[in-house]
């Protein structure tokens, strides 16, 4: 559950705000929870992105590629 402590207003293009009116009527969550929500996941992606790209730029051990983790090889060597 969340507490609040800090509110932001935000202004959303009308395009936008019809969308959120609609999921939120689609799902019967608020407005608001929505808003709260994809901002915490965009606030996650962006934190992950970040440490990949770190990781790439500087790697302290062995990267592997998508198809190598498809196959299950062995990756500890």
């Amino acid at each position: 559950m969340y507490r609040v402590n800090n509110m932001i207003a935000l202004r959303l293009p009308e395009t936008i705000e019809k969308k959120l009116k609609e999921l939120s009527a689609k799902t019967g969550k608020t407005k608001s929870f929505l808003a709260r929500e994809a901002i915490i996941e965009y606030l996650e992606n962006i934190k992950d992105y970040q440490i990949a790209v770190k990781r790439l730029q500087n790697p302290s051990r062995k990267i592997w590629s998508l198809e190598e983790l498809e196959l299950g090889r062995d990756l500890e060597g």
